[in-house]
């Protein structure tokens, strides 16, 4: 893992400031372990946090369904211990709004849940500030993995 973050540093460092989509989905199949266009991520913005929501495409697909399971779990543990290195190595750049959310981990919760298609992790907070900072955070993953959710706060599923 050492070598393969050190390995995807040196290309990043190497990288043009600009990346293509294709180098987000390629780096994010690595450093995932899933295959970015069988599966779909979603990203919501909560009136108290938001949501990532990865899914496979086909039902049927349990080997992509079970890398997700098993990534995100590990996510929401370094997301909460203020560690987000991932999304800087899976966007070729610093990720806006990690450095506040790692400033205040312990006013933010990251709760994986699993789905019938993969997980999600909740995030939720009650700190105005880190609540700007974690809509900054899903905003950019929205337009940088080209998922087309909406970037407007939308209440919770019940």
């Amino acid at each position: 893992m050492m070598m393969t973050t050190l390995l995807l540093v040196s290309l990043m460092l190497q990288a043009p400031a600009s990346q293509s989509h294709d180098q987000v989905k390629e780096r994010g199949a690595h450093v995932m372990g899933f295959d970015q266009d069988k599966t779909v991520h979603s990203f919501r913005l909560h009136p108290d946090g938001g949501a990532v929501d990865i899914s496979v495409r086909d039902r049927a697909d349990t080997a992509n369904r079970d890398a997700i399971r098993s990534h995100l779990p590990h996510i929401a543990q370094m997301f909460g211990d203020g560690n987000f290195e991932a999304p800087m190595l899976i966007h070729g750049t610093k990720v806006p709004g990690t450095d506040q959310m790692a400033a205040m981990k312990n006013r933010i919760r990251f709760v994986y849940v699993e789905t019938s298609g993969g997980g999600r992790v909740d995030i939720f907070t009650t700190d105005a500030n880190a609540l700007r900072a974690v809509h900054e955070f899903m905003k950019f993953q929205i337009a940088d993995h080209h998922t087309g959710d909406t970037t407007a706060v939308t209440a919770r599923a019940k």
